[in-house]
């Protein structure tokens, strides 16, 4: 019961802190930068999909790489969602387009920007790069309870559960 009310007082802290203007003008920074790197938008490098989990969708594509934004250079994890229920990776190669039902991302912040969660800033985008919301309304962009939540359950300390790599 302590650690529930722990976690809740927790959520409700970073809640307070995302997905303000600020929070919605670095995710549109790095979305830029992955459009400039070819790893969002249009003509994106594409990787074979794999079969995900909720949240994040039926077929996944996984992307590790860094980016700079504001003149910081930290670890980036892209990761393309596809869906719906039932889609297949034929389906998906077929037609990405289709299927992209999200991009969800990772980038780990100065040091400093969120300690508690690994420093990491999460963003969700549509396939458009416009930034999804919660059921609330809130565009979902920086200390996102619901991603560090579940991420902090992540084997190691790095917030990641499909790899092992050391990210700075």
């Amino acid at each position: 019961m302590i650690a529930s009310a722990l976690g809740l007082a927790a959520g409700t802290a970073f809640a307070q802190d995302f997905g303000g203007q600020e929070d919605q003008d670095y995710a549109r920074q790095l979305w830029q930068n992955m459009e400039e790197r070819n790893l969002a938008g249009e003509g994106a490098v594409q990787a074979f999909p794999y079969p995900g989990t909720d949240p994040h969708g039926v077929m996944l594509e996984t992307f590790y790489t860094d980016a700079t934004v504001d003149g910081h250079t930290g670890a980036l994890v892209i990761k393309r969602n596809y869906g719906p229920e039932g889609v297949t990776v034929d389906q998906v190669l077929d037609n990405r387009g289709d299927h992209l039902a999200a991009v969800t991302v990772m980038f780990r912040r100065v040091e400093g920007y969120a300690p508690e969660s690994g420093n990491w800033f999460w963003a969700k985008y549509l396939p458009d790069g416009s930034l999804d919301e919660t059921p609330e309304g809130t565009p979902i962009a920086g200390m996102a309870q619901g991603c560090i939540s579940c991420h902090s359950t992540a084997e190691g300390e790095n917030y990641l559960f499909t790899t092992n790599a050391d990210l700075n």
